[in-house]
């Protein structure tokens, strides 16, 4: 009986082990995940919505750890060196629906590349940077025409409005 208890002691000792070097290794945090939009565990949540700015998003993952809510956005492109830049702010955009929801500013939020973690801080200026961006988009929704805003052809022949667009790419 001794014998199997320390057999039983030792299997639960490694699986722990393992759990928590799996953990580490994928570079998330180590909280309790209070929100999932992936639909993989559970139904999808309900969008977080800041009335103030007319936002609109659910972030892939919300993470509770202690008294921090941090955002994950996962995305499936690989990266070489940095982030791009429309992922940095939408997870700002998500670090402020957050703010909004549960009334906590993150410290930072999380971008999870298939061959890179990427923590970015939710600092004033990138908050300032994304509510300039915010006042531009709503900008642009009053306006009654919008030109092309790129110069990819890829984009193009996969847009939806392709087929109504006199600017499209050929």
């Amino acid at each position: 009986m001794l014998v199997l208890s320390a057999l039983l002691f030792l299997l639960g000792l490694s699986l722990l082990l393992l759990v928590n070097r799996r953990q580490k290794a994928s570079g998330l945090p180590a909280g309790r995940i209070i929100y999932a939009d992936t639909g993989a565990w559970s139904p999808v949540e309900k969008s977080l919505f800041d009335p103030n700015l007319g936002l609109v998003g659910r972030p892939d993952y919300l993470v509770q750890e202690g008294d921090q809510f941090i955002p994950i956005e996962v995305k499936t492109s690989r990266v070489r060196e940095a982030p791009y830049d429309s992922h940095i702010y939408q997870l700002a955009a998500y670090c402020r629906l957050v703010q909004s929801a549960y009334g906590k500013r993150p410290a930072y939020g999380i971008l999870h590349y298939p061959n890179h973690n990427f923590a970015i801080d939710y600092t004033p200026e990138l908050e300032e940077a994304l509510l300039q961006i915010v006042e531009g988009m709503h900008t642009l929704e009053r306006k009654t025409e919008v030109g092309r805003s790129h110069e990819t052809r890829a984009r193009c022949q996969a847009c939806g409005y392709r087929l109504a667009c006199d600017q499209k790419l050929t």
